[in-house]
């Protein structure tokens, strides 16, 4: 039961520096404790735990022109930042973690300003149908967090310039662009300023947990610590990953996100995969790496090995079927 609630504003606007910041928060959250965690990042594009950074975003173009490419903990899709944007965190230990509330905060400082937003789904937040707000969430170690974006007065021109989602994915949601299916909220409160969101968020998060808040201080980081995790949050290694020599590759759409299985094979074994994807369960992708290696090259081992080894029964049939369907 949440006894105590916390606020931390970062700064600083290093994507690299804040999404440290959030993984110590989660680490050393207290028992019994809600912390609201709220950052931004300047022209920033930050990818899912799992996703091909070349495929969802035009990194070459947001290189020239001065823009962050950054990785975080949790699944799910790009997402751009910039100084428009204002992002949120609540970390709390698992046994109090609870989505609809974490989320009524967002509905609650909104409707306060005279915006009647709604959850659509499972992770957006919208107003009149058009998304202002996409969350992602990430547990480990007895500590879960759930985080997202509002949209304040982003720059939507540079955001359709920098993400590239794959076509199949806009048509699943009957859109044309990724701008068509956003809004700022300045929309609908003009002059909205993300200082003010920040203020409406710090008081919806005490009336709904029904607690007064505890700023949490910078000189309660351990900066060192933070340090480390930002020098690998910024390294080629961490954003783009091993780049390796495929034999077999196919992708699939499916309820749950998109998958993109790459696998080197030798002697009709499976050495390495690789997997992307934009599942909102951060676990997929890894749960494949490991359990393929070492699998014979047949339909049958790699159906089996898949059947075995992943936890989420849906999903794991829809890639044996995805699978059936190759060439193998």
């Amino acid at each position: 039961m949440i006894q105590t609630i916390q606020t931390f504003l970062s700064d600083q606007a290093d994507p690299y520096y804040n999404l440290a910041v959030e993984q110590y928060l989660l680490e050393t959250v207290e028992e019994n404790c809600c912390i609201l965690y709220l950052w931004q990042n300047s022209n920033t594009v930050v990818i899912g735990r799992n996703q091909n950074a070349w495929k969802e975003c035009r990194t070459t173009l947001l290189e020239q022109e001065g823009g962050h490419l950054a990785r975080r903990l949790s699944g799910g899709g790009a997402v751009f930042h910039d100084l428009g944007n204002l992002n949120f965190t609540f970390l709390v230990p698992t046994a109090d973690y609870d989505v609809e509330r974490q989320l009524s905060v967002i509905c609650t400082a909104c409707r306060e300003l005279g915006i009647p937003a709604k959850i659509s789904g499972r992770n957006d937040v919208v107003v009149e149908g058009r998304k202002f707000s996409g969350n992602a969430f990430y547990q480990n170690g007895g500590r879960s967090y759930h985080h997202g974006t509002l949209l304040i007065h982003v720059d939507t021109e540079k955001m359709g310039r920098y993400l590239s989602p794959s076509k199949a994915k806009l048509e699943a949601k009957g859109v044309e662009s990724v701008r068509s299916r956003v809004v700022n909220l300045r929309e609908y409160r003009p002059g909205l300023t993300c200082r003010q969101m920040e203020q409406q968020l710090i008081a919806a998060f005490e009336s709904v947990y029904g607690l007064s808040a505890e700023p949490l201080s910078p000189d309660c980081l351990d900066q060192t610590y933070i340090d480390g995790l930002r020098r690998r949050n910024g390294s080629r290694e961490w954003l783009y990953g091993p780049k390796l020599p495929f034999a077999f590759s196919c992708e699939g759409r499916f309820p749950w996100g998109d998958i993109l299985l790459q696998l080197q094979v030798e002697s009709g074994q499976v050495r390495q995969a690789q997997v992307y994807s934009d599942a909102m369960d951060w676990t997929v992708a890894p749960q494949l790496e490991q359990a393929l290696p070492g699998c014979p090259f047949s339909l049958d081992a790699l159906q089996s090995c898949i059947r075995t080894k992943l936890s989420q029964p849906d999903i794991r049939e829809d890639l044996c079927r995805m699978l059936a369907e190759q060439e193998i």
